[in-house]
């Protein structure tokens, strides 16, 4: 979802951007497309290096993409009694197992890639056995002692293998086997040089491709201020209200947040909300007091999906963005209607960007009942801020109800029964942080008469 914010983004300014999705892990789906990017994504993306090297136009580049994540399994073990099929940001494995010696663990790994075989394979892999990042490299090469000979009695031929710790979570003990099956466009791009900071298979330095001084315009231009209505300024001061109210409440709530997320997840949502608003406020306290509200909620979105990262981020970050694009900068009115057509524009963001829908046990839950009830609220007559707080009661009641729901999307799905009884943490996130702003805008609208 990071990945499709920076697209939109890059779309927006008239730049063709692609996305390629690495789904290798077969341990984490039956269906390919719901399969999640583990090491496979080194082999997919160093075929594409590759091919951008070599001069491909930007098609060609997506179809080698595509093609190499269409040849390649993968399947990943951690820590000492291991867990098939996890995650590489922590998540817990999908099915647990005794621990197995080197001998057996190795026979685990490769007949379950082989399995997956693609059709019409020729005998050619490039392997790559990868440490998650606590795994000693000593152990790496005895799996790998005992996985290449499985491979060769199967007939298969070996090419530039890869061992060592390329894809890896912070410092997770255990390793993944990936196998990409090569046909002679795949091999080529395999072998062909290549110079990361992580990475490297090549003769010489590449030089740099972009003068530091066109970096630093570049830059200067995108701080821009557009001109902004009095309105949309007045818009853009009770967002930096709200907001700063925001980090006070998720940094109260961060223990609360995590404890619920650690049940089917990697109990990070508390620390991810505080790094979010954290960065978003900080991000609004540095914008120009002229500043409309698009601009200011602009950037404290674009802040909030660059430092709080995971899902919640990048959904976050995206959606303020949307609410502020459809308030304006140029708006000559903010009144309750506008403010639901933001709610609205909010909602849709998180909707095509996560790809789930109500009941799926998500931050969903929450938010689109918010959306009808304040919708509703403002049809009937009332302001801006007695609507907001209406539809966030409605928030936090249905937050609550989702612990009754199994998780259909996302990476507490494969622990949905485990989930069952807990709330969903993005949704109960969601009910606070509503209920403070409709808090903020009661207070300027006693205080100030600002509807919105």
């Amino acid at each position: 979802m990071n990945f499709g914010l920076a697209a939109e983004r890059l779309r927006a300014e008239g730049i063709d951007t692609r996305i390629v999705v690495v789904t290798d892990d077969v341990a984490s789906a039956d269906e390919v497309t719901k399969r999640r990017g583990i090491a496979g994504d080194f082999s997919v993306f160093k075929a594409m290096g590759a091919a951008a090297a070599a001069g491909a136009e930007l098609d060609e580049v997506e179809r080698v993409g595509t093609a190499a994540n269409a040849a390649e399994p993968l399947f990943s073990v951690p820590d000492r009694h291991l867990g098939l099929g996890l995650g590489i940001h922590g998540e817990p494995g999908i099915q647990d197992v005794p621990v197995l010696p080197a001998r057996d663990l190795a026979a685990l790994l490769v007949e379950r890639l082989l399995a997956e075989r693609p059709e019409g394979a020729g005998p050619r892999v490039a392997p790559i056995l990868n440490g998650l990042g606590d795994t000693k490299y000593e152990e790496l090469f005895l799996l790998w002692g005992r996985v290449l000979p499985l491979l060769e009695d199967a007939g298969l031929e070996v090419v530039e293998p890869e061992v060592g710790e390329l894809v890896t979570s912070l410092d997770m003990g255990g390793c993944s086997l990936t196998l990409q099956f090569l046909d002679d466009e795949l091999e080529r791009y395999w072998r062909a040089d290549a110079y990361t900071p992580a990475y490297r298979k090549v003769a010489a330095p590449v030089a740099a491709l972009v003068p530091a001084a066109a970096v630093t315009e570049a830059a200067a231009e995108a701080t821009v201020v557009p001109e902004a209505t009095g309105a949309s300024r007045r818009a853009a001061e009770t967002a930096r209200v709200a907001v700063e109210a925001m980090d006070v409440l998720l940094r109260e709530q961060e223990e609360t947040l995590g404890r619920i997320d650690a049940v089917a997840g990697d109990g990070d949502h508390g620390r991810g909300m505080v790094k979010g608003i954290g960065a978003a406020r900080r991000a609004v306290e540095q914008t120009d007091r002229e500043a409309g509200v698009a601009f200011v909620l602009g950037r404290a979105g674009e802040a909030w999906a660059a430092s709080a990262g995971g899902t919640s981020g990048v959904l976050w970050g995206a959606a303020l963005e949307a609410f502020g694009r459809a308030l304006g900068d140029d708006a000559e009115h903010v009144d309750a209607a506008d403010v639901v057509a933001a709610a609205q524009a909010f909602a849709d963001s998180i909707v095509h960007l996560g790809g789930a829908s109500r009941g799926d046990k998500t931050l969903l839950d929450a938010l689109m009942p918010f959306v009808d009830e304040l919708r509703s609220r403002v049809d009937e007559g009332a302001d801006t801020a007695e609507a907001w707080q209406a539809a966030a009661g409605v928030a936090v009641e249905q937050a609550a109800a989702t612990a009754d729901l199994r998780p259909r999307v996302g990476r507490a799905r494969p622990l949905a029964e485990k989930s069952v009884g807990t709330p969903d943490a993005g949704a109960t996130s969601m009910g606070m942080v509503l209920t403070r702003i409709g808090e903020v805008l009661a207070v300027r609208a006693r205080r100030e008469g600002v509807d919105a």
